[in-house]
């Protein structure tokens, strides 16, 4: 099945909702690395919607806000079944009293509304920080809420915020309940203890770390939960493995620099750019039912679209093999459905 512009479409947890294989992922929205202006964000929106994505991830810790607003005003006018939305609870936003400089560069996101983040992991949190979300995005319904890096507040998140998405879930005030984390343990200890529908797991199930697929990815086949593929570049390596590239938001070490150029010498020897088996790798996975990326501008969208249609021959997956390229636990059959 696929969505218009022809990017596929699968159906993601027991909600099965359609979210195209390539989707939206709005931390970009709300400044982050560098500011970001309003016109900028509609037109990389915009490129994003006529190239087909049809599933937005967002979450009041982009931009404290910022990434909801520009993206609820971006949807205003489409039609409501035409798209999925995910956003996440875990951290409050308050107004700032200080100077609105004080807050800018907080999480690495610039040019932000003068508020700050208070994590909160709390049932009351949790309603109202999807009240509010609701309010930021303009809608009545999100498709799917994620508690959002409850690493550090595990029993609260377990024991009040959870229990109240799985009372909105079953009122239909959202679609599907899930964790969002660059973390394995804790969404883990989540799908053996609660009835999750789905994970947005960061950074650890790519070309350069396949930690979820260790105990995690397993456990969800077994439970019937479905992954959300997120932090595919590793914050860069794996987009553009030069000398200073960001690994996880830090510089990256040598030794996953030179490993980053050896997957991306034999994926030229297969005329495959890094980009493109770094976006496809995932989806390999059976768990895994989209992909996200980041896109601040029209040119990074249609790269990433250019790179998801690109095709990626079996050979190159089998000579990364070869060569020990490829992560532990990582090599599956190819999702045909």
């Amino acid at each position: 099945m696929s969505a218009d512009g022809g990017l596929p479409t699968r159906f993601l947890g027991r909600a099965r909702l359609p979210v195209t294989s390539l989707g939206f992922g709005a931390a970009s929205l709300g400044g982050l690395y560098a500011p970001l202006g309003d016109d900028e964000a509609h037109a990389t929106l915009e490129a994003a919607w006529e190239a087909g994505i049809r599933y937005f991830d967002t979450a009041p810790h982009y931009g404290v806000g910022l990434s909801e607003e520009r993206l609820g005003r971006f949807l205003a006018d489409k039609p409501r079944g035409s798209y999925v939305v995910s956003t996440k609870v875990g951290r409050l936003l308050v107004p700032h009293d200080g100077p609105a400089a004080d807050v800018q560069g907080i999480a690495g996101f610039y040019g932000t509304p003068n508020r700050v983040r208070v994590t909160d992991h709390s049932g009351e949190g949790a309603l109202r920080s999807l009240d509010e979300s609701l309010r930021r995005l303009g809608l009545d319904h999100v498709d799917i809420v994620f508690l959002h890096d409850p690493e550090d507040h595990v029993e609260q998140a377990l024991g009040e915020a959870y229990p109240v998405l799985e009372r909105l879930r079953a009122e239909g005030v959202v679609g599907s309940v899930g964790v969002g984390t660059n973390h394995t343990a804790v969404p883990a200890r989540f799908v053996r203890e609660t009835d999750v529908d789905c994970l947005l797991i960061a950074g650890r199930y790519t070309l350069l770390d396949a930690g979820a697929a260790r105990e995690l990815f397993p456990l969800c086949q077994q439970r019937g939960v479905d992954i959300v593929g997120a932090g595919v570049f590793n914050s860069g390596l794996l987009a553009a493995p030069g000398p200073g590239a960001p690994f996880d938001y830090s510089a990256a070490p040598e030794h996953l620099l030179r490993r980053a150029q050896r997957i991306a010498a034999v994926c030229t020897r297969h005329d495959v750019t890094l980009a493109a088996a770094a976006l496809a790798f995932p989806g390999r996975h059976p768990v895994v039912r989209t992909v996200l990326a980041g896109m601040r501008t029209p040119d990074e969208v249609r790269q990433n679209i250019a790179a998801v249609r690109a095709p990626v021959p079996e050979e190159l997956w089998a000579d990364l093999a070869a060569e020990g390229l490829l992560p532990e636990g990582s090599a599956v059959p190819e999702v045909t459905s």
